[in-house]
């Protein structure tokens, strides 16, 4: 079994019913330099992860009590830049399920780690910091992936027939 093939059953569990649809890829420079942006801010995101981890393990070392929440937001600024990159690795393949993820997470997890960081005492200031980067960061991929060459360069795939019934022009 190849790496791909493996793949392959990894984006039928994370495209579902799109999972199959797949664009050529475009030519439009603009779609290009989108996902190098894109995938320079997502480094961007990692890197403040990893510096999330190496300040709360520093803390820890000495003596400091960090707390679960940080340590859970840590493991997860990690797991969701990750997945962000398969989604971003993916898209840049042409598969159709990949970009709607990347623009469905990016809207989504702004939210959340804004959210998050208004929680007063759930997080140390510099922890609350981060959020607030992580999600501006994420907010800057949400705009370039909502692009209009950027949506054009992958267009929504033809709805299959529901059933097996046909109807005639006047919906019969």
């Amino acid at each position: 079994m190849t790496a791909e093939s493996l793949l392959r059953k990894l984006d039928k569990i994370a495209g579902g019913s799109m999972a199959d649809h797949r664009v050529a890829p475009s030519d439009d420079p603009r779609v290009a330099r989108a996902f190098r942006v894109i995938t320079w801010m997502l480094i961007a995101c990692f890197l403040l992860g990893i510096g999330t981890v190496i300040a709360s393990v520093v803390l820890t070392v000495n003596g400091d009590d960090v707390g679960f929440a940080v340590w859970m937001r840590c493991l997860v600024v990690l797991g969701i830049t990750t997945t962000l990159f398969y989604f971003l690795w993916r898209a840049r393949l042409g598969w159709y399920w990949a970009i709607r993820r990347l623009q469905l997470f990016s809207r989504i997890f702004p939210i959340i780690a804004l959210v998050l960081a208004a929680i007063p005492g759930l997080y140390p200031l510099w922890v609350t910091t981060e959020q607030i980067i992580f999600a501006i960061l994420l907010i800057g991929i949400s705009d370039y992936l909502q692009s209009d060459y950027l949506r054009a360069a992958y267009p929504k795939p033809a709805r299959k027939p529901s059933s097996g019934r046909k109807v005639d022009s006047e919906g019969r």
